[in-house]
């Protein structure tokens, strides 16, 4: 039989703002909190991180810290098809969103011949590149690597030469590329994006679904029309991105907080539907950050409500 695995990587490199390494600790505080043994119930594997380089400068300017996140996203793909060529379930809990694109790598290493579906609960799109980007942080850059893209059309900046390289290597990390189809990616939550963002997914006719429209059709709903969109995909993997929560209900203890969420209760229905799905094999949360909390540790104790709810519904699938 199947077990479950916890993966723990407090990778904040890729960052704008510093904490988000916390953010697993701050889920045990919340365990203990609620008096549950959640982290003595699971075997649990912890990434080698590269965080010690934040003291160091940077000479990437439109891809922060790329050399460090080529290392963390090799150990974070090694460790997640470990987990999943054994036969087991990977929750990768992480600090910021940057490495779930070594998550991906990871599954499409194990399983290299197989159509990943990936659902990205996010109030950000992640579709930038170190040729678009505003900021130079790579938290949000994972998806652009998992689908093996540049985006040249919406060129902003000229990356260096070394960049280009370890650009590269994000990209072909796991040995495939692309890793997913864009008929294969749903964003739900999505409301704080940038125009080249905003572009592509209009040109390469990614299916959104919004706050607004889980709220008007509602969690079941809004699941079974992406349980239809990704029929076709042999499995599924669910990165859930705290941020994609109502900051004003839940609180800011993200990094990049943005208004009109989703509530607690929308996000933990659509979580425990997924994990109740046979082809869904990994799930992640992400971007949990203590420092930022301006309610004690909030945000950390809503999603361990949330990820002890989507755990007992993988638990009585598998």
């Amino acid at each position: 039989m199947p077990d479950i695995k916890i993966i723990e990587n407090t990778s904040e490199i890729a960052a704008g703002t510093r904490g988000a390494s916390l953010g697993v600790a701050a889920l045990k505080v919340a365990s203990l909190k609620s008096d549950n043994d959640y982290f003595g119930r699971f075997e649990r594997f912890r990434i080698e991180t590269e965080n010690d380089v934040l003291f160091e400068p940077t000479i990437y300017r439109t891809a922060k810290r790329i050399d460090a996140l080529v290392n963390v996203y090799q150990n974070v793909a090694d460790i997640v098809s470990f987990v999943l060529t054994n036969g087991d379930f990977p929750i990768v809990l992480a600090g910021d969103h940057a490495s779930a694109g070594g998550t991906i790598a990871g599954i499409k290493k194990a399983f290299p011949s197989k159509r990943l579906g990936v659902i990205w609960i996010d109030a950000h799109a992640d579709l930038h590149t170190p040729y678009t980007t505003p900021s130079g942080n790579l938290h949000g850059m994972p998806l652009a690597t998992a689908f093996n893209e540049d985006n040249l059309a919406d060129q902003i900046n000229e990356p260096l030469p070394e960049t280009i390289e370890f650009w590269g290597k994000l990209k072909t990390m796991g040995g495939v590329a692309p890793k997913i189809k864009h008929e294969d990616l749903v964003f739900i939550g999505l409301r704080d994006m940038e125009k080249p963002e905003e572009k592509y997914i209009e040109k390469n006719n990614i299916t959104v679904y919004t706050v607004d429209d889980v709220r008007q059709k509602g969690p079941a709903a809004i699941a079974g029309l992406i349980q239809d969109k990704l029929s076709s995909c042999d499995l599924i993997y669910v990165s859930f991105d705290v941020d994609s929560m109502d900051p004003d209900i839940v609180s800011k203890g993200t990094g990049t907080p943005a208004p009109n969420g989703l509530k607690p209760e929308e996000a933990s229905a659509l979580l425990d539907t997924f994990a109740s799905w046979e082809k869904t094999c990994c799930m992640e949360i992400v971007e949990i950050n203590p420092c930022l909390d301006d309610k004690v540790n909030k945000m950390a104790e809503t999603a361990f409500d949330i990820l002890e709810s989507f755990t007992q519904s993988i638990e009585k699938r598998i």
